[in-house]
């Protein structure tokens, strides 16, 4: 399978920027991903923070962008679970798998964060439960004619989904690790895997990505477990500007999740093993030269694809998805032409 080469889109809102402009401007970057080759674009899920973000739907975005493009695979990344009706989402996921002829990959996680929750109103403690029944759930709604079921929080009779989606039995799901203790727990349910590096480090990814194929190797599951890497990625024309030009824009980013890693230490919730205090502090102390080291790819094409072929070597990952714009406040033209340098100068040396 050839590596896949996608971009991680969050539909930023930059300071003094408009709702209609942060839309404009995130649909011509995967525009252009679709004109210069990209194989996936990859769309979060954001609430509730108007300083950031406007990508609060992304299944509606996602049947958007189907319907802007032909070829563009279009990724989940991811639907919050715990915060979602299962049916309702069943429906939505099937009906942009049809609109998209069949491009939709289907990202699923719990987040990290515990504003969203709070916003929703449904308690952080109970993101694992929720999420393993919701997931439960719409797997059942996908595969069977019809389905009932009863949980904890959802509870359904004899209940026939429609549509059902293009593809069989179901679009691909690919399971986001919030923390390491879960990497072996996604290998053993033999779902490919989402990773970052954004509370970590580059260099502690290699025991976990072992454990969670271990773990798949172990449970009997057909195929190979397949690992995807988000990360920062800034293509320049030259290793100079590409150090500098997104110097302001990521290391602002990377201290005020710091800060947000930290508040969330003590939540109902967060278990010991996220070691959220001591990875929040690194965050908000973490220099440049650490995280260029570390957390991010920036350089010029060459560079950037030397980066990416040692991480498909040491890491064995399968695929990446491209934060163009960590951060949020690289202009626009910049991102452009740094989406350009990657599709074109940088795929043909990875792929």
């Amino acid at each position: 399978m050839a590596f896949e080469l996608g971009m991680f889109e969050e539909f930023w809102r930059r300071k003094g920027q408009t709702e209609t402009g942060a839309f404009r401007d995130a649909f011509a970057q995967i525009d252009a991903g679709e004109r210069y080759g990209l194989d996936v674009a990859w769309l979060a899920e954001l609430h509730v923070n108007p300083d950031r973000s406007v990508l609060s739907a992304p299944l509606n975005i996602a049947s958007a962008v189907a319907s802007r493009t032909k070829r563009l695979k279009i990724g989940i990344a991811v639907q919050v679970l715990p915060l979602c009706h299962p049916l309702r989402l069943a429906e939505e996921v099937a009906t942009v798998d049809h609109i998209s002829d069949g491009r939709l990959i289907f990202g699923v996680g719990r987040s990290g964060f515990a504003r969203t929750y709070d916003a929703y109103g449904i308690p952080y403690a109970e993101s694992r439960e929720r999420f393993a029944e919701v997931l439960e759930i719409i797997e059942m709604a996908f595969r069977e004619e019809r389905f009932s079921y009863k949980g904890r929080y959802h509870s359904f009779d004899n209940v026939c989904l429609v549509p059902k989606p293009v593809q069989k039995p179901y679009p691909e799901i690919r399971m986001a690790a919030t923390s390491y203790d879960t990497y072996p727990v996604i290998g053993g349910q033999g779902y490919p895997i989402l990773i970052a590096v954004r509370q970590g480090k580059i260099e502690e990814l290699e025991p976990h990505i072992k454990a969670y194929r271990a773990a798949f190797r172990a449970a009997g599951h057909a195929g190979e477990p397949r690992v995807y890497l988000r990360i920062p990625v800034y293509v320049g024309e030259t290793p100079e500007a590409a150090r500098a030009e997104p110097e302001l824009s990521i290391m602002p980013f990377y201290r005020e999740l710091g800060a947000q890693i930290a508040k969330t230490a003590a939540l109902a919730g967060v278990q010991a093993g996220e070691n959220r205090g001591a990875r929040g502090d690194a965050l908000m102390n973490v220099t440049y030269e650490e995280t260029l080291a570390q957390k991010v790819i920036v350089g010029a094409p060459d560079e950037v694809a030397a980066r990416i072929n040692d991480l498909k070597s040491t890491l064995g990952i399968d695929g990446i998805l491209a934060e163009m714009n960590c951060g949020g406040l690289i202009p626009h033209d910049r991102v452009m032409s740094s989406i350009r340098l990657l599709c074109e100068r940088v795929g043909p040396q990875v792929r």
